[in-house]
């Protein structure tokens, strides 16, 4: 087998999870020489992005016609080299890197007729608890509540609430709506649900804040606060943990395995998050998980896109003891109900391993050439 040709596609859609808000994606289809196709999705979640790494993805694809597709690391490591011209630290490189390498490990499982899970070796979890993973959108809180309660009378086993989204939810700016909201869900939910807060790029704490906020909060046992401080804030996150109990989760917006290493190397991180759109693929989460399980931490799969992440997050997610749960969308959504025949599901809270050769999706390319961007478009 080799490759025939690798085509970008970029798509955009109206994402329901996030306030219909249009989000971007650019989509990666090996063809190899038998006909196969293996697919890939980088998270670009902006529009001039999903264009640039369009074009990445075409100027690496002349170094990828006619390898074979089953050598992935190979072909990461040759990825990655031409990358560094690009951007040493990640960036739109990595997004190029992250969907070639997730379509070549499609390609190669349906090369052996093997599931990706059983090419990583196989699972270590029989199931995994399944979380919702919603942005706060009501402006009422008890609204919000009885949102949660709706999603976890499905069987999901807890809740993970994006604070400063777009809508009327107003959390993440004020310390007595942010811990009356907090306060309201737990007892909302009950004591035997998980409960996450997320501060994603909006919100701002210092210090001084998270430290009020988490010790406020602390009597309503959040599993974890994600992003308290930002990306990356050594010396606050140091400080924040030695003045709070409630577990510390950041890491989602690295790159490469270098920079998953500096977070884990500052010792002030729980729970790592890890996007295989954007951390170089499979190749990448699994070096990432190596090392977090080195470091005796959790790590956690941004799946918060397409069912082709989806895929790619539950093969890493099964074949490695660092990860713990498995987040998903719950609102219908068309990247992952509509884009693949067979879409992921929880059952009764759990999801399960991966079936079938490859990802284990059957890709409707009639959707894709529905949502396929032709140029730039303005959210």
């Amino acid at each position: 087998m080799r490759i025939h040709a690798v085509e970008a596609i970029p798509v955009s859609y109206p994402e329901p999870n996030d306030f219909n808000a249009l989000r971007h994606l650019c989509l990666c289809k090996i063809t190899a020489d038998d006909g196969q196709v293996g697919w890939g999705e980088s998270i670009t979640q902006f529009a001039e992005a999903n264009f640039a790494t369009k074009h990445v993805i075409e100027a690496m694809a002349e170094q990828l016609v006619g390898k074979d597709p089953t050598h992935t690391e190979a072909l990461w490591r040759r990825n990655k080299d031409q990358a560094w011209w690009y951007g040493y630290g990640g960036g739109i490189a990595s997004y190029a890197v992250s969907a070639i390498d997730i379509a070549l490990w499609d390609l190669k499982g349906k090369a052996a007729n093997m599931s990706v899970l059983d090419l990583l070796g196989g699972p270590v979890h029989e199931r995994l608890p399944a979380i919702a993973s919603c942005h706060a959108h009501h402006s009422s809180i008890p609204a919000m509540v009885e949102e949660a309660q709706g999603w976890l009378s499905s069987g999901l086993q807890g809740v993970k609430t994006g604070f400063g989204k777009r809508g009327d939810a107003r959390l993440g700016y004020d310390h007595d709506r942010d811990v009356e909201f907090v306060r309201a869900m737990r007892e909302g939910i009950g004591e035997d649900k998980m409960l996450m807060i997320d501060n994603g790029i909006a919100i701002r704490w210092d210090v001084t804040d998270a430290v009020r906020r988490m010790r406020a909060m602390e009597e309503y046992h959040l599993t974890w606060v994600e992003e308290p401080l930002g990306a990356w804030d050594p010396e606050g996150y140091a400080n924040l943990r030695a003045k709070t109990s409630t577990r510390i989760a950041y890491g989602e917006r690295e790159w490469t395995l270098a920079g998953f290493e500096r977070v884990l190397a500052a010792g002030t991180v729980d729970v790592l998050g890890v996007d295989p759109g954007r951390a170089e693929g499979i190749t990448g989460f699994k070096k990432v998980c190596d090392r977090v399980e080195a470091h005796r931490r959790q790590a956690n799969a941004h799946a918060w896109s397409s069912a082709i992440v989806t895929a790619a997050s539950l093969a890493i997610s099964f074949s490695s003891p660092a990860c713990k749960l498995f987040e998903v969308k719950p609102i219908r959504n068309p990247m992952q109900h509509d884009l693949v025949v067979t879409p992921f599901e929880q059952i009764d809270g759990w999801v399960h391993p991966p079936q079938g050769p490859g990802l284990g999706i059957e890709v409707v390319e009639e959707v894709v050439q529905g949502f396929r961007s032709e140029k730039v478009l303005v959210s």
